[in-house]
């Protein structure tokens, strides 16, 4: 009896220090998602009537809406252009500040400035490097002859131009992960490498990369997020313009939901939004996870 009495303690005592986190989670991420789910199956009420209940209807719109099928394209292409990129130059960045180099402490806060800055900064920067006819970008090319480009107006470029600006700002974060892991690795196996006459890339191909992979996977679901929750810098530099050329999914969200007014919409398209985040998550746990290489 009393080691029951004393077990029943420990049972409540440990859901008393998960509590906080419990009451947390739920008010904010399990209540506003079943309420984002509640409101995409209606319509949003005028002049004070109540909201109108009709089913799959917004889903139905969803389908049929042009402009959203643009917008999941560019935040396909934004994240191609992002993820793959940011991860490999914060790898580079990463193996290049961990060698024996003179100065790398400034090296490495050279790097990881970018990631301090708020995002509204970094994008108010980078606003005036694109500028067409005082922006730095253009004033480099009028130097070498070349004509000044519509960086944030041509919508041929203006996609590339926020990847790139995204790309600028994550690199360094993302160095700061891959730096960990490589100094977590036992230096005795380049040493062993070093006697075996082992190549600097057969070391890296065969060693180093595959005790990075979870910390690769760790980044890549941060990079696929950060590819999702795309607001901030789109509303400083070009509001999903020209002709909805950089419009992603998150902005049209915020559109629908405070330029037009249409929440329950908004609510169909973030629902949609959690649909995919899920199914990627769920690749995650069941494929990718097992073909990461643990020490």
């Amino acid at each position: 009896m009393v080691i029951h009495n004393a077990d029943r303690r420990m049972q409540i005592y440990g859901a008393l220090l998960l509590l906080p986190a419990a009451v947390l989670l739920g008010t904010f991420a399990y209540l506003p998602t079943v309420a984002t789910l509640i409101n995409s199956f209606f319509l949003p009420g005028f002049r004070g009537a109540p909201p109108e209940f009709v089913g799959l209807e917004n889903y139905a719109m969803l389908v049929e809406d042009r402009t959203f099928w643009r917008v999941a394209r560019n935040n396909l292409i934004y994240a191609l252009g992002t993820i793959p990129t940011s991860i490999a130059l914060a790898l580079g960045m990463a193996l290049f500040v961990n060698a024996r180099l003179p100065g790398r402490g400034l090296v490495r806060m050279a790097y990881f400035t970018p990631t301090i800055l708020p995002m509204i900064a970094a994008a108010n920067i980078w606003m005036f490097f694109y500028a067409p006819q005082i922006g730095l970008f253009n004033k480099l090319l009028g130097a070498l002859g070349m004509s000044g480009i519509n960086w944030l107006g041509d919508p041929g470029v203006a996609l590339t131009s926020v990847i790139a600006m995204t790309v600028w700002k994550e690199a360094g974060f993302f160095m700061i992960f891959y730096l960990a892991a490589l100094q977590s690795i036992p230096p005795e196996l380049e040493e062993a490498s070093v006697l075996e006459g082992t190549s600097r890339w057969s070391f890296f191909w065969r060693v180093t990369f595959p005790l990075l992979m979870p910390t690769t996977l760790f980044v890549l679901i941060n990079a696929l997020i950060n590819a999702v929750r795309v607001v901030d810098h789109l509303f400083i530099l070009t509001k999903g313009g020209p002709n909805n050329a950089t419009n992603l999914l998150l902005y049209y969200v915020y559109e629908n939901a405070f330029s037009f007014f249409d929440r329950t919409y908004a609510a169909t398209i973030t629902v949609v939004i959690l649909l995919v985040l899920a199914v990627v998550a769920t690749l995650k746990f069941t494929v990718l996870d097992r073909r990461t290489h643990y020490q």
